[in-house]
């Protein structure tokens, strides 16, 4: 497994990559001393499994619920949720979020950190199953999967948590442009059934770069 150790020197110091400091500093504790433990039931993908086959980037609108977004001076696009309140950046939280009119505690945030140009892609964190597994020891949570894809050249990591306080959480990570990207999707337990469909369509269609 590659070292884990190169990202946590990478992102020393660095105080804005996650949406609160609990999850900054969970993700950097997993990157200092990745578990290795593997849960019953959690999917499970080799470690330094090669990723070579692209996923199309997903564009639909869901009849409407979602929107094309594209940010210039960040060089981000996706589809992101449509009539929600949109929110710039909060200083060590995260650069934009959007967040449901009705329940704030259903959000989707978007975060970047900048790492060393010589580190070009996630799995320098590791394989993707020792990242989620310890990503989720550390927040309290629940590993439900773990998951890679290669979408337009970049890999991307997701992990799907069912957190302690009854939070449902999807994250991705992604290395582009000398950024560790991070899009977290967030509602209550109850509400995952009919938000989870919305949330992995978002993250599907995020896309670090314009072209």
């Amino acid at each position: 497994m590659k070292s884990l150790l190169s990202l946590s020197i990478l992102l020393g110091g660095v105080s804005g990559f996650s949406v609160d400091l609990s999850r900054r500093q969970a993700l950097q504790a997993a990157i200092a001393g990745a578990s290795t433990v593997i849960l019953p039931g959690v999917s499970v993908f080799p470690a330094n499994a090669v990723v070579d086959e692209e996923t199309a980037r997903v564009i639909t609108r869901m009849g409407g619920l979602l929107e094309p977004f594209q940010d210039g001076p960040r060089g981000i696009r996706m589809m992101a949720p449509s009539g929600w309140n949109k929110f710039e950046g909060e200083v060590g939280a995260y650069d934009i979020k959007w967040q449901d009119l009705v329940d704030p505690s259903e959000n989707i945030k978007i975060s970047s950190t900048p790492v060393k140009s010589t580190s070009t892609s996630i799995d320098v964190l590791g394989d993707v199953q020792t990242v989620g597994e310890s990503l989720a020891a550390k927040r309290n949570a629940k590993l439900l999967s773990a998951t890679e894809r290669l979408t337009d050249g970049v890999l991307f990591y997701k992990f799907d948590f069912a957190i302690a306080d009854n939070t449902h959480q999807l994250l991705q990570l992604c290395i582009c442009k000398g950024k560790l990207w991070s899009i977290d999707a967030n509602s209550k337990e109850k509400r995952w059934p009919k938000r989870s469909e919305l949330y992995e369509n978002v993250l599907a269609s995020f896309m670090p770069k314009l072209a």
